[in-house]
């Protein structure tokens, strides 16, 4: 199955290699050109533009920042509308409006090109290691058709519903995350102006029902004050607000997202964009009088 995969960021690039190590020929396009090099020593053919990208593709997938590029590079001057073939596969697995989503969807269809959402959940963890957890929206025979390379980048690949609903999905996973990420650096935080020994609380908390993937995998970069990327301030800081506007729409209140999506601000504001999520703790270390 041919694939073009458009997109070579910290979860593109990784997720391109895993459909590359399945069998699969692949053909690479990014904005940034030689952030598609990596990937084309590995074997995977570079194009100019997305619309050349998808011209011999089975699937195209698309894996960027945010609405506007995402309708870049499908519906754009040089996009995969003008170069996909008829009966060809649009898979998106960035995080972006469900109601852009849809807008896409129909106007693709227009030219016979099929879509579906499959963001994904995971960090860079999973983009690496193909354990990624994969949220697809859409006609169930397109996901099938799509299920050989999603099996080479995730690990749970979940048919949620209609097109749009992998990314209400996705916007739920990300408001738990949220919430997640608060109340370990909370926890964190209270145990180091106690003076405990945060090892040993990390190990006697985990074994209960406060366990989680945050906990396991985030808490020492809280306790440290250090943050190797995992996962994008920002790009959290992104997805909130694409929650929290689906939530106006639907006339849900969403009080801790909304705090969090403050002080995720507060960090964008302030230079730390670009950390891992787990640098929230740095809002809470500094409101508590530590060194953030």
């Amino acid at each position: 199955m041919k694939v073009a995969f458009i997109g070579m960021g910290t979860m593109g690039a990784p997720m391109a290699h895993n459909i590359l190590k399945a069998g699969h020929p692949v053909t690479v396009y990014n904005r940034t050109r030689e952030k598609e090099i990596p990937v084309a020593s590995a074997g995977a053919l570079r194009a100019e533009s997305p619309r050349k990208a998808a011209a011999e593709a089975d699937i195209i997938i698309t894996c960027v920042s945010d609405s506007p590029d995402v309708e870049a590079v499908t519906l754009g001057e040089n996009g995969v509308i003008h170069g996909a073939m008829p009966g060809s596969l649009v898979v998106d697995m960035s995080t972006i409006s469900p109601a852009v989503t849809r807008e896409i969807a129909k106007t693709l269809i227009d030219k016979e090109i099929k879509m579906i959402d499959a963001p994904v959940s995971g960090g860079s963890e999973g983009a690496r290691n193909g354990t990624l957890a994969i949220m697809a929206g859409g006609d169930a025979e397109d996901i099938q058709r799509a299920m050989p390379v999603l099996e080479a980048m995730g690990k749970t690949i979940t048919h949620v519903g209609p097109i749009g609903s992998g990314q209400i999905t996705k916007a739920i996973n990300q408001i738990l995350i949220a919430g997640t990420y608060l109340s370990v650096a909370e926890g964190m935080v209270l145990g180091m102006k106690a003076g405990l020994d945060m090892s040993k609380v990390v190990q006697a908390i985990s074994g209960g029902a406060a366990a989680s993937w945050v906990l396991k995998n985030r808490a020492d970069n809280m306790i440290n004050n250090e943050y190797p990327l995992g996962f994008r301030v920002r790009l959290h800081h992104k997805d909130l607000r694409i929650a929290l506007e689906a939530a106006r729409e639907l006339g849900v209140m969403l009080p801790a997202a909304a705090l969090v999506d403050q002080i995720e601000n507060g960090l964008v504001g302030t230079g730390h964009g670009d950390e891992d999520m787990s640098a929230m703790a740095r809002s809470i270390r500094n409101l508590s009088g530590l060194p953030s």
